[in-house]
């Protein structure tokens, strides 16, 4: 990947190119799922970042191996359909529950002393309603739309996704906003020195679970939903 290329290229595109490009600007505090529109160039002078410092990073993942199964974008839409449902919702149901429990758990208990889990509880309780909706309308309608529009190009189809997509991508940031909030609020999920060990756990599921919804999101608006949109102009 050249210097100019990089510079001028989404944070989108840049990790639908090269998945491993997630773990570089994860480190450096760059979104690049909800903010996947974004210019590299764009993105470091907002976070106040040295472009050039993470340009060479990514350079250095041209010379080293990258695991073909991470090639998101070269699935058939329908496949990454299932692979979403299959995988990240599994793991957000499977999950929601226990967060829901662990912050108002830690809030009662660590409240009076540290408010910000009382914000961090009742931010993550409006992440679970928002995802659960979410999640089933992509399951019963924005999925089936999508595998029923590549497959047949089903007119109704489209005029369905066309309905649906603008509102998927603002639930999108939603989500994403409140746990950017989360994170900044728990300064990057730092547990106190007086944090017990629920605390600590349920620090560390916030943290994979922020990790997973970026990927997750990615998937769908940098790669699914963006091919959509290319779909339709055509």
């Amino acid at each position: 990947m050249s210097k100019d290329y990089l510079i001028t290229t989404s944070l989108g595109d840049i990790v639908a190119n090269d998945f491993r490009a997630a773990t570089i600007f994860k480190k450096a505090g760059i979104d690049f799922c909800c903010g996947g529109k974004q210019s590299l160039s764009q993105a470091c002078d907002d976070k106040a970042v040295d472009v050039m410092s993470l340009v060479n990073e990514l350079q250095k993942l041209d010379d080293s191996y990258q695991n073909p199964s991470q090639n998101f974008k070269d699935w058939a839409p329908a496949f990454l359909c299932d692979y979403i449902q299959n995988i990240h919702h599994t793991y957000v149901r499977s999950t929601l529950p226990e967060l829901v429990f662990y912050t108002q758990k830690i809030a009662t208990v660590h409240g009076s002393h540290h408010p910000e889990l009382i914000e961090v509880a009742s931010l993550f309780a409006e992440v679970n309603k928002e995802l659960i909706q979410h999640m089933q309308k992509e399951e019963e309608i924005v999925f089936p739309g999508i595998r029923a529009f590549y497959l047949t190009g089903s007119a109704q189809a489209k005029e369905t996704l066309k309905q649906e997509l603008p509102a998927l991508m603002l639930e999108h940031e939603s989500a994403g906003g409140a746990m950017d909030n989360i994170n900044l609020i728990t300064r990057n999920y730092k547990v106190p020195a007086d944090g017990c060990n629920t605390y600590h756990v349920t620090f560390k599921m916030l943290e994979q679970f922020e990790d997973d919804l970026h990927i997750h999101v990615h998937l769908e608006n940098n790669i699914l939903l963006k091919n959509l949109f290319e779909a339709f102009i055509k």
